[in-house]
């Protein structure tokens, strides 16, 4: 453990996932989801390779999806291959990272493929999770879910998302129950000229068969503005966090909803600066009213920060630095969950060297 540089409780980094030779990724891509003291978090495994973008991953090997589950608030993990079909065997939400004959897309019209959902889903039984998925990320790319009622043991699905009339869909994991047969999802579309992206609420009804178009969150950017991370507070009120970048720099922005996602108003900046390439937002409403967003930071000193707002999101506090110690901007894309006790528990990607494995790490912290 070390001191938190802002004076508050101690920090404790533990590995979730370490294997030499082995890219483990990206878990904003996939979900976390909290039962107590029992942690539960999704994130794709591949190989190191030589590849010349900022990921250093062997794109010719495939990235299939995996769990971690601790039963101890975060300390201990358990990993297994995530225990659901998955068209052709295949990858999900990682065909960017792997050659064409790897990827999933060319499988999901096939008998392996998505089905659209039956409907009848009970959205608040105390079990349940929801996981959103992809081809890609641009123009042609296909979203589908699953659902599970067993913490994650099992999972229904592949159930396929719509398009909304949208140019290509690259959903990952962010929902708002709102009863048990309604749930709100807040996905990621391409634009309109093909490119990512833009968000987007839907209303799931009739227990998930109905799956339909809210509202647009934000303006079309000219960059883009992806992965959002969504809270509902106790009035009612929807605040999402979403991972912006334009030529001038990347950050991340703030929406409101006061009509339960009819419509959204800009409600500022909690974070000035992700560093380069940008980095996605995980918001979290804390037991105490307060709320957190933490993130990966692609600068120097490259690592994972936080903020912190006291008032529904109208101010934030200065980045909290989690850690400063990464080999290189190839991390981040942060899961974050509240313990009983009020201690969070982040998970993200690391690197220590650039040259070194990527591996899931999680830092506990009081806030």
């Amino acid at each position: 453990m070390r001191q938190a540089p802002w004076g508050g409780g101690k920090l404790e980094h533990v590995v979730v996932y370490r294997e030499p030779g082995r890219f483990a990724g990206w878990p904003a891509n996939y979900g976390i989801w909290l039962w107590g003291d029992e942690i539960v978090l999704g994130f794709t495994l591949g190989y190191i390779g030589n590849d010349n973008s900022m990921h250093l991953r062997d794109k010719a090997r495939p990235f299939l999806p995996m769990q971690a589950r601790s039963q101890d608030g975060g300390y201990t993990w358990k990993v297994s291959p995530a225990p659901c079909r998955t068209p052709g065997g295949r990858g999900l939400s990682a065909d960017e990272h792997v050659i064409p004959e790897l990827q999933v897309a060319p499988w999901l019209d096939g008998p392996e493929g998505p089905v659209p959902p039956p409907g009848g889903f009970d959205f608040t039984h105390p079990d349940f999770a929801l996981m959103c998925t992809r081809s890609g990320l641009e123009a042609g790319a296909r979203s589908w879910f699953y659902v599970s009622f067993d913490r994650c043991r099992s999972w229904q699905g592949p159930f396929w998302l719509p398009d909304f009339g949208a140019p290509g869909v690259a959903a990952r994991t962010d929902y708002v129950v709102l009863n048990a047969g309604e749930a709100l999802l807040f996905l990621t579309v391409a634009k309109s000229d093909g490119h990512e992206g833009r968000p987007l609420c839907a209303r799931m009804s009739e227990g998930g068969r109905r799956i339909e178009f809210l509202s647009w969150i934000g303006p079309e950017p000219v960059g883009y503005a992806i992965m959002p991370s969504t809270v509902r507070l106790a009035d009612g009120t929807l605040l999402s966090a979403v991972r912006r970048s334009e030529p001038e720099g990347s950050w991340i922005d703030l929406y409101r909803s006061l009509d339960g996602g009819l419509s959204w108003e800009y409600a500022g900046r909690p974070v000035r600066e992700t560093g380069r390439g940008g980095n996605p937002p995980a918001l979290t409403l804390l037991s105490d009213g307060r709320l957190c967003i933490t993130y990966g930071y692609r600068n120097e000193p490259y690592g994972i920060r936080a903020v912190l707002s006291e008032d529904e999101g109208r101010s934030w506090s200065s980045p909290i630095v989690l850690r400063a110690d990464g080999g290189n901007r190839d991390l981040g894309y942060p899961r974050t969950v509240e313990r009983p006790d009020g201690k969070l528990v982040t998970c993200y990607y690391f690197n220590d060297h650039a040259e070194g494995e990527r591996y899931i790490g999680a830092t506990i912290w009081q806030p």
